[in-house]
């Protein structure tokens, strides 16, 4: 007998559906009180919108099905979860002919979840993933979120097969939450992460923060993570793979920083770099990557500028934000001359050195990466003179106040005795930096004290009475008498002479060194680098 169908579904914008109401109506209370409005009941047609029902056409067509089959489906691992949540939505709690209603039936059908195999369980996750989550959870998808967890910290866990089902007496031996913390330390191959890969996002998000909570070990899950970007992204559309990377950098900050591998994070980095991602995802990640920036390696570093040609080769500012992340977690989780930060003070110096020969690079960038590590962190500044010294070489233009703020970063206690004699007779540095280092070249003048020490030294015997006539500003009247000669006008500076005032003194001496050189053979800086920059190369 043919049933009219005078009640038209519109399911979520995607599908009409042309069914009879009475026979919706007789199984679904939702539609029942619906219809019971005697307005609505003279019309012949009625007209049903839903915009949220869960499962869209296909959950309608199986809920559909069973109405018209007068309650009677197969319950399946592949439509249970959809069953039941459609059943909740359209309040199927009905009694038909002495059966049991639908969300009694696909309960009970959950209920058994414990004796399901492993690939039973993964299909009913990802035939119900396609449900809308809002805000809370879909409770059937959060029972096989929590069953999966169970499963995947069974301490026997090696293969599928290991986790097909599991009996009541083991079981008991392993579910206690004392245990769980050390279960997956017995982890030794991760067969799951391509079992799981298949899963989208939100489901993946459940299962990520529930095995935080279950203090599973951080190192696996992020290499886990990692594992599902890779597989999600390849071949993916740029809208896809921003969301994958954002919700994979919003799941790695919820661990341990330490337990995060440094080439998964600029790997990571690589790939966002094409995308649009959110400002706060950047952030996360930038402060992901500085936490672990003593285990990257200078080619992790090297990251190409974003703005193309007309700008520098290397992102500066992208690894001075690096820096400055880690920085601030050292202030407050270690100490400022901590083997980490020596680290990486060491490659900060190594990059300063790639960077140095772009002729692009502002002075200003360039003295900022090199100031931003402490002088504790560094035992020795041969390093970073030598990048200095490349980059005043491929920027001969620059002015005397310029040169002054970069070589300012300079501890010239901590220079080898061969760099110091290098950099005083280095004329592409500023005058100041010259004279300084004359004066840690002479242990006598670097000793002394006052100007009377000074001119205690041999060759000075003839500038006591001198010194000694003038009460006040008495050092600016032997500077003016004295300007020529090389070794007190170093000791007035090491005396803390201003660097203006040490340039009222180095005129002549300025026109005597370049003379000097002149007739001195010169090396090429960059010659002088043990490690040749690939902008050199």
């Amino acid at each position: 007998m043919e049933v009219s169908s005078d009640l038209e579904v519109d399911v979520n914008g995607q599908e009409i559906f042309c069914v009879n109401k009475k026979i919706l109506a007789s199984f679904s209370i939702k539609l029942s009180n619906l219809f019971e409005n005697p307005g609505e009941n003279t019309k012949k047609n009625m007209k049903v919108i839903f915009q949220d029902f869960p499962g869209g056409p296909a959950g309608f067509e199986l809920i559909a099905r069973f109405c018209y089959n007068n309650g009677i489906i197969e319950i399946t691992h592949s439509n249970v979860v959809i069953l039941n949540q459609v059943a909740k939505f359209m309040e199927m709690q009905k009694k038909v002919l002495g059966r049991p209603n639908l969300i009694s039936q696909t309960e009970k059908f959950l209920e058994g979840i414990d004796c399901w195999t492993w690939s039973e369980l993964l299909l009913a996750l990802k035939h119900g993933q396609g449900l809308s989550f809002g805000a809370n959870p879909v409770s059937s998808i959060q029972r096989l979120v929590d069953e999966v967890i169970e499963r995947l910290a069974l301490p026997c866990l090696a293969t599928p097969s290991s986790v097909s089902s599991k009996s009541s007496s083991f079981r008991s031996s392993c579910d206690s939450k004392s245990t769980r913390s050390t279960k997956t330390s017995n982890f030794q191959r991760f067969w799951w992460f391509e079992e799981l890969s298949e899963l989208k996002m939100d489901v993946i998000d459940m299962l990520v923060k529930e095995m935080v909570k279950e203090k599973f070990d951080h190192p696996i899950i992020s290499k886990f993570l990692f594992y599902y970007q890779r597989v999600r992204v390849f071949r993916a559309s740029k809208v896809t793979r921003a969301k994958v990377i954002q919700k994979v950098i919003t799941l790695l900050s919820l661990l341990d920083k330490r337990s995060i591998s440094i080439k998964g994070l600029f790997d990571t980095l690589r790939i966002a770099s094409s995308l649009k991602l959110r400002k706060s995802s950047k952030v996360q990640l930038e402060l992901l990557i500085g936490s672990q920036l003593d285990q990257a390696a200078l080619d992790d570093l090297l990251l190409p500028s974003p703005h193309g040609k007309s700008y520098t080769k290397y992102n500066v500012n992208l690894v001075l934000s690096f820096l400055k992340n880690f920085l601030l977690e050292g202030s407050i989780n270690y100490k400022p001359c901590s083997y980490r930060l020596k680290k990486v003070a060491r490659l900060v110096d190594l990059y300063a050195s790639e960077i140095a020969p772009d002729a692009r690079l502002k002075p200003s960038k360039f003295a900022a990466l090199a100031m931003v590590i402490p002088d504790s962190a560094r035992d020795s500044y041969d390093k970073i003179y030598q990048a200095i010294e490349i980059y005043l070489e491929v920027h001969p233009k620059l002015v005397e106040e310029q040169k002054m703020k970069i070589c300012s970063v300079l501890n010239y206690e901590k220079l080898s005795p061969q760099v110091l004699n290098q950099l005083s007779r280095n004329t592409s540095f500023p005058m100041i930096a010259i004279v300084k280092a004359l004066i840690h070249q002479n242990p006598k003048l670097k000793r002394a004290k006052s100007i009377k020490d000074a001119c205690n030294f041999k060759g000075f015997s003839s500038f006591r009475n001198e010194a000694k006539e003038f009460k006040h500003r008495e050092e600016v009247v032997i500077i003016k008498k004295l300007s020529t000669n090389e070794k007190l006008r170093a000791h007035l500076q090491e005396m803390g002479w201003s660097d203006v005032e040490l340039e009222k003194i180095c005129g002549k001496f300025q026109n005597q060194k370049a003379a000097h050189v002149m007739s001195t053979p010169q090396v090429c800086c960059i010659s002088n680098v043990k490690h040749l920059p690939r902008l050199c190369s």
